[in-house]
């Protein structure tokens, strides 16, 4: 084919944008490269990146682990004292004998009373202490029993009244139930009068045991909704003795809560409720703690 000088002159021109715009392209390229360099990491105006060097400096500072706060009764030790014993009844001879309770001389121990359907005392007193024994735990204070049925009988009034004294106890509490007239209803806290005879003396107890029982009482009646006992202590609920050794030996403060009449048969409704006895352990717990808390 002859040459033709016009279509060299028209690939030359061709080459030439065809150069052009692939230039073009690459200093495009370049500048979407620059930009999103820019994007990701500025500079200051010395040349210093904002950036931090260690990722971690820019992490918040764990909240502190806040302190825990201790049971309210941490510290505190409670005797808790089951009134009478399972086994007693298969006991009558030791039992019986007797022990110096200070103003005199009374027997050991006895088997307690029960409901007319056979529900006994000791069995009563037992299940309330355990659960009285969970709720104080529970607030952190050292429990102590006098006994866990753990014992064919026993201990003796003398026995019990020692075993809080050793333990140095904050509070002791004896739990029972009563065994009065049929009509006679209601729940009462007996008290230490102030006895000071042989190896009797309740001088210093008198006062933080009325403080107790008072508390006791309070928080019983609205734990359980039950009033205090009809047929003694003029609708106080609290009855002062001076015939019972196991506070006539106390050196420390130290009560017995009458639960109710299990001669009675709506009080011993109640008391073979295991809903209710929940109940009498929860208000004994709490008028106990109202009392080491001050």
């Amino acid at each position: 084919m002859p040459y033709d000088h016009r279509n060299t002159t028209r690939r030359t021109r061709t080459r030439t944008r065809t150069r052009s715009l692939a230039l073009a392209l690459v200093a495009t390229g370049c500048c979407a490269v620059l930009a999103g360099c820019g994007a990701s990491q500025a500079s200051q105006p010395d040349g210093k990146s904002t950036e931090s060097e260690n990722p971690r400096a820019a992490s918040p500072a764990p909240a502190p682990t806040p302190t825990p706060t201790p049971p309210s009764l941490a510290g505190r030790t409670v005797v808790l004292d089951p009134g009478h014993n399972p086994g007693n009844f298969r006991h009558s001879t030791e039992i019986n004998q007797k022990v110096n309770i200070g103003t005199n001389r009374k027997e050991c121990d006895t088997t307690g009373t029960s409901t007319n359907a056979g529900y006994t005392e000791a069995s009563f007193t037992l299940d309330v202490t355990h659960r009285l024994r969970d709720l104080l735990t529970a607030r952190g204070a050292e429990v102590v029993l006098t006994h866990d049925a753990d014992r064919p009988w026993g201990p003796c009034i003398d026995e019990r009244a020692k075993i809080g004294n050793a333990a140095r106890a904050d509070a002791v509490v004896s739990v029972h139930a009563d065994g009065s007239a049929v009509g006679n209803r209601g729940f009462h806290v007996i008290l230490p009068a102030p006895v000071r005879e042989g190896s009797a003396d309740t001088a210093k107890i008198v006062g933080p045991s009325r403080e107790l029982g008072e508390r006791i009482a309070d928080r019983f009646a609205r734990a359980t909704g039950t009033a205090p006992a009809n047929y003694l202590g003029s609708g106080s609920g609290l009855d002062v003795r001076d015939d019972l050794g196991g506070l006539n030996l106390s050196t420390v403060p130290k009560v017995f809560v009458e639960c109710g009449n299990m001669r009675d048969p709506k009080d011993a409704q109640l008391l073979t409720s295991a809903a209710w006895r929940q109940k009498a352990a929860q208000g004994i717990a709490d008028g106990i703690a109202t009392y080491l808390e001050g």
